[in-house]
């Protein structure tokens, strides 16, 4: 494949990428309804926008395409070969992980348990997890608190807070 110079930017509009490539824009057009991992961003001012990515996979679209002489089918069947991952066989990952690291998984796996527990109101499981709970809040000072509906002064008073009743304290006020 010959070696193509493709700047070192983040974002490329439509029209370099055309001329990085030497295509014209109706067949970059084409190829994104092709190949939907052409991650095309549209961005409202400035039009089409593609990663630095995008534009070494419209390289490689068009080496495979004019240089092997495969049909867009068999581009992409290729291209879904090459990203595929290596089955991982059982053995060679257990292999991997030696005891240490599976007493480190395990005590994660304890952790988010009891984080779930906690979370979901159950009772702790397991030993260990006799931590203190947190005091109950009561439900009138959660739901009052999240729809924001009742103020209290800092003289402890309680007063209606909503935009109805804001209105009536101004036309009182104005009164006085």
């Amino acid at each position: 494949m010959d070696t193509l110079h493709v700047p070192n930017r983040a974002l490329f509009k439509a029209a370099e990428v055309c001329e990085i490539a030497a295509l014209q824009p109706y067949v970059l057009r084409s190829w994104e309804a092709e190949f939907p991992e052409l991650g095309v961003a549209r961005d409202g001012t400035r039009g089409r926008v593609y990663r630095r990515a995008d534009v070494e996979r419209v390289l490689r679209i068009k080496h495979l395409l004019v240089v092997e002489g495969l049909t867009l089918a068999g581009i992409r069947r290729r291209m879904d070969e090459e990203a595929a991952p290596a089955a991982v066989d059982e053995a060679s990952l257990a292999a991997l992980f030696d005891r240490n690291a599976r007493e480190r998984l395990a005590a994660v796996r304890q952790g988010l348990r009891g984080i779930l527990d906690l979370l979901s109101d159950r009772p702790p499981a397991g030993p260990g997890s006799g931590n203190a709970r947190p005091q109950a809040v009561s439900r009138e000072a959660v739901s009052t608190a999240s729809r924001g509906r009742r103020h209290v002064s800092p003289g402890g008073s309680r007063r209606a807070s909503g935009p109805q009743a804001k209105a009536v304290r101004r036309k009182s006020r104005a009164r006085n």
